[in-house]
């Protein structure tokens, strides 16, 4: 059991205490009732009226513990690892091309643009997304994810149909990917380039489990809207880079001229 399941249990079994001293309380309550000497009767309503007290704050306990307890406790005692597979990481993805204009002889079709990604030697973070880190908690080292699989469509788990070369129009981009070895509270980053240029960004604390499948970044509004270009995905755990995905937006291709 780890310490999110252990918080959840510990939370369950302090609302089930705090119903059974209600219970107490009401029997005391009752008890009192019966008696005939106003002495005891008053006695043992204050023990009932104590015994409320302590219900409500073991029911307070209880909401206490799944909301704060756990990043609280994260902080000084980190869960252990549990050794797993290690997931292949593919930093360099390939690019299909898909044909969509059958040529003739008088014609030449010149696209807008080429389907070769520009490659970014050392990705960092930006001082200023740095300064936005809210997340108290100290990355694992160990923490990998999946090779970035981008889609137009995600269905909760994984994106659909995922693909390297998009044409427009499109209204969001999602960059699913599976993740290992990571801690709650860590802060995540994630960074859209198009052509070099940052066009959106995404940081917050963890809130995905130690590992499992589903993780996905998504992009609906960057900046200048969606253009034809070459797209850069990049992921942080803390201030480490743990993976680069790319793919390409086509547009529109230019309009033939006719050669002798």
């Amino acid at each position: 059991m780890d310490i999110h399941s252990g918080i959840i249990a510990a939370a369950i079994l302090v609302a089930i205490a705090a119903v059974f001293v209600v219970r107490s309380a009401i029997r005391v309550m009752q008890t009192a009732r019966k008696l005939s000497f106003y002495s005891l009767r008053r006695m043992h309503n204050a023990n009932a009226w104590r015994l409320f007290l302590f219900a409500l704050l073991l029911f307070a306990c209880s909401f206490w513990l799944p909301f704060y307890g756990e990043p609280f406790i994260y902080v000084y005692y980190p869960p252990s690892l549990t050794p797993s597979l290690t997931p292949t990481i593919t930093l360099t993805p390939t690019i299909t091309q898909i044909p969509t204009i059958t040529l003739t002889p008088t014609i030449t079709n010149t696209p807008s643009i080429t389907d070769t990604p520009t490659l970014t030697v050392t990705p960092f973070l930006p001082v200023a997304i740095e300064s936005l880190f809210t997340g108290v908690v100290t990355p694992n080292p160990d923490a990998v994810f999946t090779a970035i699989q981008f889609s137009t469509k995600f269905d909760g788990l994984n994106p659909i149909d995922p693909q390297t070369v998009f044409e427009l129009p499109i209204a969001s981009m999602y960059g699913g990917f599976d993740y290992n070895n990571t801690l709650p509270g860590v802060q995540w980053t994630a960074l859209w380039y198009r052509d070099g240029q940052l066009i959106f960004y995404e940081t917050k604390p963890w809130d995905g489990g130690t590992g499992g499948i589903g993780g996905y970044t998504e992009c609906s509004n960057p900046i200048g809207g969606w253009l034809p270009g070459t797209y850069e995905v990049q992921i942080f755990m803390g201030h480490e880079w743990k993976v680069v995905g790319r793919f390409v937006l086509l547009g529109d291709l230019a309009t033939p001229t006719p050669t002798p």
